[in-house]
């Protein structure tokens, strides 16, 4: 580029001026915001403090709940912050920098999702090698895989993407991601094109196969035993199953949205945006707060564990610390 990527600047046109409207949806999404922070850091408190949920389901329960923090922080506090100015724009660098944390968002978020699916696959197709394949150096490992591996691809894109001469500097979205910058440019980049298709084989498409696979797995086991393992296992399988359609559905919109050219109404471009960046953070803690007989149980116990007041255990609390004691909890 012919100036540094700092004196760029991005003008989002979208939003227009500060009014009624922008108020409106700055309340929706500060609300959304506060109360995706909320759930999710009562999600990783109550999973941290318990010690009966420190196993590899739950871990990873935590590093999904992390990811969406990260995910809408990068979106949330900008979005909010040009609904209420005169003129919304931002550096090449800070446009960028949302890129990179919006995208390693929505790969650590399908990874993690992928590697709960194959912990479902373990429990329930190999249990007793289960504590011999889930090992905590092997989730470790497998984590840090998953965080790595796209930060490194992203990081990569982004720094080809900043490398491009831009001709235009206005993008008709709430906010930055790569396609839009990449269409700023003076000339197509095949390579950044090529290359932006890498990795959404490799860090989408391959881990909803890896996902879709696992579970034509637990299907065909499942089919071969007793109705009431069948019915612990769809137990068992339900809220990752519900919250990965939920995220699929979420990536399907933001990559249509992405690829769109047509000018949409604000409330569609924040509909839109919001149902990626937002909506999947706020309803997976909370699918998994439902669905989760040993979440809801350890939710009903935190007064308990905080306080130590065991003249104040309600019937859920004790039925839950019955429930600690059978021998029949999934992995």
């Amino acid at each position: 580029m012919n100036n540094s990527v700092s004196t760029v600047t991005v003008i989002f046109t979208v939003y227009g001026p500060p009014g009624p409207y922008n108020l409106a949806f700055f309340i929706f999404i500060f609300v959304l915001y506060m109360s995706i922070l909320c759930i999710n850091l009562f999600l990783v408190l109550v999973i941290y403090i318990e010690s009966s949920l420190h196993r590899p389901m739950y871990i990873l329960l935590v590093n999904l709940a992390i990811s969406g923090v990260i995910g809408s922080s990068s979106v949330c506090p900008p979005v909010m912050k040009y609904l209420l100015m005169e003129k919304q724009e931002s550096s090449l660098e800070g446009c960028l920098t949302q890129v990179f944390f919006s995208n390693v968002y929505g790969c650590w978020a399908y990874c993690i999702l992928t590697l709960m699916a194959y912990d479902r696959y373990v429990s329930i197709c190999k249990p007793l090698q289960y504590h011999s394949i889930m090992t905590p150096t092997k989730v470790k490992l497998l984590l840090a895989v998953v965080y790595l591996i796209p930060c490194s691809f992203v990081a990569v894109q982004v720094y080809l993407t900043s490398r491009i001469q831009l001709c235009k500097h206005t993008i008709d979205k709430l906010l930055c991601d790569n396609l839009a910058v990449v269409n700023l440019s003076c000339e197509k980049s095949t390579f950044i094109n090529v290359y932006g298709l890498f990795l959404l084989f490799c860090l989408i498409i391959l881990p909803f196969l890896l996902v879709v696979l696992s579970y034509i797995h637990i299907l065909m086991v499942s089919l071969k035993t007793s109705k009431e393992s069948q019915k612990k296992a769809l137990g068992t399988c339900t809220p990752h199953l519900v919250t990965f359609i939920n995220f699929s559905v979420a990536t399907l919109f933001g990559a249509i949205y992405n690829r769109l050219s047509l000018s949409l109404p604000r409330a569609v471009n924040i509909f839109i945006t919001m149902n990626f960046v937002a909506i999947p953070p706020l309803l997976h803690p909370i699918i998994y707060g439902i669905k989760t007989q040993q979440i809801r149980c350890s939710i009903y116990k935190l007064p308990w564990i905080l306080w130590t007041s065991k003249s104040h255990i309600h019937t859920p609390v004790l039925s839950c610390l019955l429930l600690e004691d059978s021998p029949q909890l999934a992995h």
